[in-house]
């Protein structure tokens, strides 16, 4: 309840910054490149080519690279630094993030940088809900989920999309699937998405074609256009990787990479205006076929160039409208040749560029289940499902083959940050004590002589051994460190040296809460009790062979059709090589 109350507030805070950073956006636009003040973001296609363009551009850079002296997490996309901040800091943003990063993406997209909007208002609002969770008294779990709210928020606000903004929550940033995250994500999104119908109405940013994509027989098609979304996410990733690998191995400080990146944006901008800004006018256009096929192609080859060599430079922007732009115009492409080769089955340039954006941005950032529900949620047409999910999951395969990692792990990569994104049942909370625990203990009694205690330990292969009275209940426990310790004291009895107050488990908890006594108490054997009588022994190395029962389920067992033992070991040696590289 509490998280929920707070994450009403994060819903409203995300609808009002998307309001305040659009419009942001909008008027330094309007005023740094068309030389008048208004709050409604521009066409580029109505600016005037000159060098006035590329002074703005650097002039712009520099702002940002002084607010990076101030507030290093502003570089970037930002998504990165969240899910880092998640992994490695107990979700704590600094405070400045939240004033720092809208800011300098204003600055930078209204200066003619070719990002979204939309990177930028999800680490802001990730951001307010990070300072929200260090305000206020909770957990870093809890701290995780009000900034995974923020985010959601902060997305939902922008787009519209309230369910896919949870979904990229789940995705990218909270690495958990909960009650307790589900319900204040969605209450966070739902109040984002009602701002966003009431201070940017109810239609998407941008337009979206007539489309069909009824017909069993068109889904080989979208089969093939997934295979080529996937390969233009791997060009555009790595495409994106080799530019950032030379700005490091530029002979100057990274306070000047965002001026040599706006440079690099302007001169793209003085021969295609339209690559610069947020672009959602663009897509508008391509979606709805406004362009010629010549400049659909010099508009996504532009948008790339420039985005790649401004975000690499790392200066303050997002990937989701860049990505969305390059991927709909390779899909008006594609979507066109593919009419000319099929005229029968009559395939919409529009309804490609569609499938085509989702399929390559969920196959970029590694959040494919989040780019389906995204483009579901602008067009809010069940036909496109099936054609989108076929696409999308072909994308995944083909990136998730040729790229260890995404657009969002690659820095953290190179840190020495492995970004588990697969979800699993946790063996530990499912597996219960009585399962793994050794039933045959060996004990001591009480009134036992230390010094005969001591053969019998020193013949065993045990590091403890519970004392048990005449009834069957575990007195205490002795180990070896507390025979150590009374040399001399032989003909002592054991009750002497052992430990009276004994962390026990039971047989019905499970493995989790085992190890947490086992840490807490930092102990490495928990007697298990029954009332109070003894019925086994669990041990760390009990906890860990649980972990057996996972293992097993990954391993290769022989079916009803016989391969060959040849066949097996090839098939072994392949399954083996996919889960060595971690691609799945």
């Amino acid at each position: 309840m509490l998280l929920s109350a707070l994450a009403t507030v994060l819903g409203l805070l995300g609808g009002g910054a998307a309001w305040v950073l659009i419009h942001l956006i909008a008027g330094i636009t309007n005023v740094a490149l068309f030389h008048h003040l208004s709050w409604t973001l521009p066409s580029f296609s109505r600016l005037h080519r000159g060098p006035n363009l590329v002074l703005v551009a650097v002039a712009g850079g520099l702002v940002v690279s002084l607010l990076a002296l101030w507030s290093p997490e502003i570089r970037g996309h930002g998504i990165p630094e969240a899910m880092e901040a998640v992994l490695t800091k107990q979700s704590r943003i600094p405070p400045r993030a939240a004033f720092a990063k809208p800011l300098s993406a204003a600055i930078a997209i209204g200066t003619g940088g070719p990002f979204g909007a939309e990177g930028p208002i999800i680490v802001t609002g990730g951001a307010l809900g990070s300072l929200m969770g260090q305000v206020l008294p909770v957990t870093p779990s809890e701290r995780k989920i009000l900034l995974a709210c923020g985010a959601a928020g902060g997305m939902a606000a922008t787009f519209g999309t309230p369910l896919a903004s949870v979904v990229l929550a789940i995705e990218l940033l909270l690495f958990e699937f909960s009650v307790r995250a589900f319900v204040p994500l969605v209450v966070s999104t739902t109040l984002a998405g009602g701002a966003h119908s009431a201070l940017f109405g109810t239609g998407p940013l941008f337009a979206v074609p007539p489309h069909d994509y009824t017909g069993l027989e068109k889904l080989p098609v979208y089969a093939v256009l997934g295979l080529a979304c996937g390969l233009l996410a791997v060009i555009i990733t790595r495409g994106l990787f080799l530019v950032e690998a030379g700005y490091r191995r530029l002979p100057v400080r990274p306070f000047w990479h965002p001026l040599i990146g706006a440079v690099g944006f302007a001169l793209v901008g003085l021969a295609e205006p339209r690559a610069l800004g947020v672009g959602y006018d663009a897509i508008s256009d391509v979606l709805t076929a406004r362009l010629a096929v010549g400049a659909v192609a010099g508009l996504a080859a532009a948008k790339f160039v420039a985005w790649v060599i401004a975000l690499a430079s790392g200066t303050s922007g997002g990937t989701l409208a860049p990505l969305l732009l390059i991927s709909g115009s390779v899909g008006t492409l594609l979507g066109v040749g593919a009419d000319k080769v099929l005229p029968g089955a009559h395939i919409s340039p529009g309804g490609f560029a569609l499938v085509a954006m989702a399929a390559t941005f969920g196959a970029s950032v590694r959040a494919t289940f989040t780019a389906i529900v995204f483009l579901f949620e602008l067009t809010r047409d069940y036909q496109i499902i099936l054609p989108l999910m076929l696409a999308s999951v072909v994308a995944e395969i083909v990136a998730t083959t040729f790229l260890p990692d995404s657009l969002m792990t690659e820095k953290l990569s190179r840190r020495g940050l492995r970004v588990q994104s697969d979800f699993e049942v946790d063996i530990l909370r499912s597996v219960l004590v009585r399962d793994v625990m050794t039933a045959d203990v060996e004990t001591f009694s009480p009134t036992m002589l230390i010094g005969e205690a001591r053969e019998r330990l020193e013949a065993g292969q045990h590091g403890a051994y519970p004392l048990v009275d005449e009834r069957g209940a575990c007195v205490g426990i002795v180990a070896r460190h507390d025979f150590l310790q009374a040399r001399g004291h032989d003909n002592l009895p054991l009750s002497t040296i052992a430990t009276a107050d004994v962390v026990t488990a039971g047989p019905g908890d499970t493995l989790l809460v085992a190890l947490r006594r086992m840490l807490e108490e930092d102990v490495g054997h928990l007697p298990v009790v029954s009332g109070r009588k003894l019925v086994g022994m669990c041990t760390r190395t009990d906890v860990l062979r649980a972990r057996r029962v996972r293992m097993e389920s990954e391993r290769l067992q022989p079916g009803w059709v016989h391969l060959g033992e040849n066949g097996r070991r090839r098939w072994w040696s392949f399954s083996r090589s996919r889960r060595g590289a971690d691609r799945r």
